[in-house]
């Protein structure tokens, strides 16, 4: 059994959480913007289907992506040396959040379904209006064609999702978000859950404990000013290319 968290009540205490399913934590009705502050700012984050309640989740052990560990392959650095200098394919910040969101919620061939709901879409688009919430995106010849997007708060950002319509794109999107964080000195992005696509480009597990000790303290220095990035971002690929053959 899992509690049940009323509005206005708090979270337990995230040791609390299940061990099988791993993570699961408590479930509501509410998916407000003060309460996806509160999750995120404590290392707990919503996982629900269409139809269920809010789930809200802390796995242990978590999913990190150290910024100064991001591992890009031969091809990827060869695209990303092509991207630097390209004037066709450009990387952007908030051109179209929500966008974003919708492609990222679309269909995919390995999964029966999302988690990003309209409600999900609602309860985020919200969060990017408090520019809590941002968008880094690949555009191919004035087309958006893979991005991914994620909660900000302090030096700590919270990696959700990322879609590709085109071979490499949300990877590239993902150097260009690595590329601006190492600037901005935040160590790392938390990517939830493990994939092997996460874990080819540099992504491990660490202790939740280790994860929410960083949280607490990170979300509380000063914010990024996601304002300065508001333009082609194609240079921050450039720390992470390798010269063309």
């Amino acid at each position: 059994m899992i509690p049940w968290v009323a509005g206005g009540q708090p979270f337990p205490d995230v040791d609390t959480a299940l061990r099988s399913p791993n993570g699961l934590l408590a479930a509501s009705t509410d998916l407000t913007v003060e309460r996806l502050i509160e999750a995120y700012s404590t290392g707990i984050f919503p996982w629900y289907a269409e139809g269920e309640p809010v789930l809200w989740w802390s796995p242990d052990p978590r999913m990190v992506l150290y910024c100064s560990e991001f591992r890009a392959s031969r091809s990827l650095q060869k695209a990303l040396h092509r991207t630097a200098r390209s004037s066709t394919v450009e990387i952007w910040i908030d051109r179209s959040f929500e966008e974003v969101m919708r492609a990222c919620a679309s269909p995919r061939s390995d999964e029966a379904g999302t988690w990003i709901t309209p409600e999900v879409i609602r309860a985020y688009g919200l969060l990017h209006a408090r520019g809590l919430a941002h968008s880094v995106e690949t555009w191919i010849d004035g087309q958006l064609v893979g991005g991914l997007y994620g909660v900000s708060m302090g030096r700590m950002f919270f990696g959700e999702s990322m879609f590709a319509r085109a071979p490499d794109a949300s990877k590239l999107a993902l150097a260009a978000l690595v590329g601006i964080l190492l600037s901005e000195h935040v160590p790392v992005i938390d990517c939830q859950q493990n994939t092997r696509h996460l874990a080819s480009l540099g992504g491990r597990e660490i202790a939740r404990d280790e994860f929410c000790s960083h949280v607490r303290k990170a979300v509380q220095d000063t914010p990024i000013d996601w304002g300065r990035y508001r333009h082609r971002l194609n240079e921050q690929l450039a720390a992470f290319e390798r010269p063309a053959d």
